[in-house]
């Protein structure tokens, strides 16, 4: 236990000390890793236009070099126009100054009521007590000719001329960065869309011997999500840029192709990209133009266009959502953006797909997928139990109801309660909770199924429910459900007598207490079919002592055991319980359900035989069900 435990220690350290590594490698070695995750974007996003290409018969490098060709001629022409648009707007700057003031003024409030007079005050105050230190004599100020002080003489430095090489050095310099980098991202995309088959052939083979399967499945994960998703982002992308810029271009305001484009870019960037494209051009029409009108109205576009594509083009397109949770959108956005500046900015999204699908099919970074994923982490019946032991039965009663609306009640027990109970009886056992955290846990339970009987009765009686079994009403005979050890056992012996209710038996169910009382229970009850509640994997061997006891005394009495949720299935809880005591053996609340189905049938056919005057022995005058009819499976 001591070592096992040492080396889970040892293989989480060794995960964060990779992790560490991996970070300080991506953050040194931008200059590399930036150019060719874009080309990776740029590779999952063209790879649709290549293979429709090449379907045409183009061939690869030809169909490859062409989608290229195209997209840098775009591109190019849109970066001309839009830089065009750019410079013409810093030209303007001044004319557009008076306007501008103008409306900054006219947020200012008059100096006339008394939020004026007392800014007025105040700014006078700090005048005062500004110029104390300082202050002249009047002796001096009154003297014109009284000798001054000796001061610096300023010195101004200038530079010689510049010559033509030395000014397209100084134009072409700012650019010359990102234009290398768009060299070696247009090479690195070229060679990846040309070689993508033998470069997944390297990965596949790089995951090592017998990851066959799991490479396979997380690289066709990876890539038709990733191209799916980045296609969809593109076409909304340049959808809203187009219909941002088109909506300016009606409102009037200068250079909207540039806004468009703004617009489509700075869409990539999480949350916030939308609002600082939408801020350019409100601040252009706020100088431009009198008045806050326009600025609002470009405003009330943004919010139109947002709102519906956020909540209906985008699902729709998408599937409801990426498979990240927005709290990692966020987190991604900046660490990305501190690691590799405004790229990582853009990459954040697709960069973080990945790793969630690597963290997804990794068993060792499998922390990446709950981290970075929005599916639900708990189980249903996890998050259940987990409430109740944070003594919240308000919200543990909120899941029970949001699961009963795209659930029965019979798999709401199977799938929810049951599950929770036997979580709750492991910690119990193993002392992992307390006695009153344990009677805490029963005890709203017990009121959870009480209410969740007469919710059901109240929908049944109004119309808006139906049959939770899908099968006809049971006749009526009398059965009692009878706890194996402890109250866990009791409270699932409830939820199954309350379905037999409801479909149409007279049904009752026993509480906790010694074996000898609940004899005498049932043969005061004069019941007919008696099902056995165990919750595994601690209540078969007292299931299994119940049975013969109740075989022993009560020879015509029908025996159900129900061992809910046993792994093994029914063929193994038959081994366990028995052949002989028992006449069905069960694993969930539908199987009992059938059994019992089956048993009173077979019954009332028995009992009808009788009155014919048939001669009977044993069990309704016949052979117990268990020997002639096979158990359900």
């Amino acid at each position: 236990m001591i070592r096992s435990s040492s080396s889970t220690a040892s293989s989480r350290s060794s995960i964060f000390v990779a992790v560490a590594l991996t970070i300080a490698m991506l953050y040194f070695g931008r200059l590399i890793f930036i150019p060719l995750a874009l080309a990776l974007v740029f590779s999952f996003l063209l790879t649709p236009l290549v293979s429709l290409l090449e379907r045409g018969r183009l061939g690869r490098v030809f169909s490859t070099l062409t989608v290229l060709a195209f997209c840098f001629a775009l591109a190019a022409v849109v970066g001309w126009a839009v830089t065009g648009q750019l410079l013409e707007i810093t030209g303007h700057i001044r004319d557009y100054k008076e306007n501008l003031q103008e409306t900054i003024r006219s947020l200012h409030s008059p100096n006339t009521g008394a939020w004026g007079q007392a800014t007025a005050t105040v700014r006078e105050l700090n005048k005062e007590l500004a110029a104390a230190p300082g202050q002249v004599s009047s002796q001096a100020v009154s003297d014109p000719n009284a000798a001054h002080p000796s001061r610096p003489i300023p010195v101004q430095v200038t530079a010689p001329p510049s010559n033509l090489i030395q000014d397209l050095r100084a134009l072409l310099g700012p650019v010359a960065g990102p234009v290398e980098t768009a060299g070696i991202v247009i090479i690195f995309t070229a060679f990846i869309l040309i070689k993508r088959e033998d470069l997944r052939n390297r990965l596949i083979r790089l995951g090592g011997q017998g990851q066959l399967t799991l490479m396979t499945q997380a690289l066709d994960d990876a890539s038709h999500r990733l191209s799916r998703y980045l296609l969809l982002q593109f076409l909304v992308n340049a959808g809203y840029g187009a219909l941002f810029g088109l909506g300016l271009y009606f409102l009037g305001v200068p250079h909207a192709l540039l806004w468009g484009v703004l617009g489509a870019l700075l869409r990539l960037v999480p949350y916030i990209g939308t609002l600082i494209a939408t801020a350019f051009p409100a601040a252009l029409a706020l100088a431009v133009f009198p008045g806050w009108n326009r600025a609002l109205l470009i405003v009330a576009l943004f919010v139109v266009l947002e709102v519906t594509i956020a909540n209906l083009i985008e699902p729709w397109l998408y599937g409801a959502h990426t498979g990240i949770s927005s709290l990692a959108i966020l987190v991604a956005a900046v660490f990305w953006s501190m690691l590799w500046g405004p790229v990582g900015l853009i990459l954040s999204t697709p960069l973080t797909v990945c790793l969630m699908l690597v963290g997804r099919y990794v068993p060792q970074l499998g922390f990446l997928e709950v981290l970075l994923g929005d599916a639900p982490v708990l189980k249903p019946e996890e998050l259940f139990y987990q409430r109740l032991l944070a003594m919240d039965p308000d919200e543990a009663r909120n899941i029970v109801e949001a699961e009963l609306k795209d659930r029965s009640l019979a798999c709401l027990y199977e799938t929810v309660l049951i599950p929770a109970l036997r979580l709750a009886e492991e910690d119990r056992h193993t002392d992992a909770v307390g006695e009153r955290t344990s009677e805490f846990i029963s005890q709203n339970t017990r009121e959870l199924i009480d209410d969740l009987e007469e919710q059901v009765v109240r929908q049944i009686e109004t119309g808006k429910g139906g049959d939770l079994t899908s099968n006809p009403p049971l006749s009526n005979p009398d059965i009692v459900c009878v706890p194996a050890r402890d109250e866990a056992d009791e409270l699932v012996g409830m939820m199954l007598a309350q379905l037999l209710r409801q479909a149409g038996c007279g049904a009752t169910s026993f509480a906790i207490g010694t074996v000898e009382h609940m004899l005498e229970q049932v043969a005061q009850g004069g019941y007919r079919i008696a099902c056995v509640s165990a919750l595994p994997p601690f209540a078969v061997g007292q299931a299994r002592s119940l049975c013969k006891r109740l075989h022993a005394r009560f020879p015509e009495l029908a025996i159900v055991v129900g061992l809910w949720g046993f792994s093994g299935g029914v063929p193994k809880a038959q081994e366990r319980v028995g052949s002989h005591c028992t006449d069905a053996v069960a694993t969930t609340l539908s199987e009992a359900l059938l059994q019992i189905r089956r048993l009173s049938e077979f019954g009332l056919e028995e009992a009808g035989k009788s009155d014919d005057g048939v001669s009977l022995q044993g069990n309704g005058g016949g052979p117990k069900p268990q020997e002639s009819t096979p158990t359900y499976g």
